[in-house]
């Protein structure tokens, strides 16, 4: 069995290798580079020095097609207060344990968004489908009833009217036709009933299909990975200048589980009537 020779303590270790001249003349070149990175680093040395000051600008989200980027931060600020909160009091049909039907009484939530002064709301007809009631609150905590107007179910867009004066300013609609693979988009709604949670990612792909809740195919479907989960659905996803090219509709998990996978679809705007302004109801 080999045997290691017990270690000597470090000063000793030190000391001997310092008697070495070859080590001894190490060293020393060591402490003088050392003192020498110390003074210049310490500014002792009088050598002329230029200090750079470098400005923190915020990231912009870019890829805003005719207009500049704007950073998260402003999207949000101009376009957050125009993002509701959608409470659908609904009664829908069930079949019930025996095979009959039955009327099941729930509470649907969802997100929307104010495209005009006069308080027309874009949202999903599946948050509002079957609704008695409708109730739109805005970031001021201020809650006023929704109308509904109509809703599209082949396309998975519903219109709502709220009467409420001193409204935000209304979101500005994009052209959806303009989004490329890649383009940095931000989406804004109410996952899990937190307000105006702002989420960001790219556009994943394009032209994807989505089946509405009536069955249809919907053509052109905008895949992102920003983060969808329930409670987004009716929220603008805006792209680099702050405009709506897709409304949120669903995410895409094949565990069936309602948590973020990194798939999340949008009903591109052009759908619901693009710039203009209300869906062909």
């Amino acid at each position: 069995m080999a045997t290691y020779p017990p270690r000597r303590p470090l000063s000793e270790r030190l000391t001997t290798a310092a008697r070495n001249p070859f080590v001894a003349a190490l060293l020393g070149g060591l402490v003088v580079l050392l003192f020498g990175v110390i003074a210049v680093a310490a500014g002792w040395l009088g050598e002329d020095k230029t200090t750079v000051v470098q400005s923190s600008v915020p990231a912009r989200v870019g890829n805003a097609g005719e207009g500049q980027g704007l950073t998260v931060n402003e999207i949000y600020r101009r376009d957050g207060p125009g993002v509701v909160f959608i409470s659908a009091q609904v009664t829908r049909q069930q079949q019930s344990p025996f095979g009959f039907p039955q009327e099941e009484r729930g509470q649907a939530t969802g997100s929307g968004f104010v495209i005009d002064e006069d308080g027309h709301v874009l949202t999903n007809a599946h948050v509002v489908e079957g609704a008695e009631k409708v109730e739109v609150k805005f970031s001021d905590e201020k809650t006023v009833d929704g109308r509904l107007l109509g809703s599209d179910s082949s396309t998975d867009v519903a219109l709502l009217k709220v009467g409420a004066r001193d409204l935000p300013k209304p979101l500005a609609l994009g052209d959806s036709g303009k989004v490329e693979v890649g383009d940095a988009v931000v989406a804004i709604g109410n996952p899990f009933g937190l307000d105006r949670t702002v989420t960001t990612g790219i556009v994943s792909a394009l032209q994807r299909q989505l089946e509405a809740p009536n069955g249809f195919t919907i053509d052109n479907v905008i895949q992102t990975d920003a983060a969808i989960n329930p409670g987004n659905s009716g929220g603008p996803l805006l792209d680099g200048a702050g405009r709506v090219v897709g409304i949120v509709t669903a995410l895409l998990n094949p565990t069936d589980q309602d948590v973020f996978i990194g798939i999340g679809l949008a009903v591109p705007i052009d759908v619901a009537g693009g710039g203009a302004g209300l869906p062909p109801f």
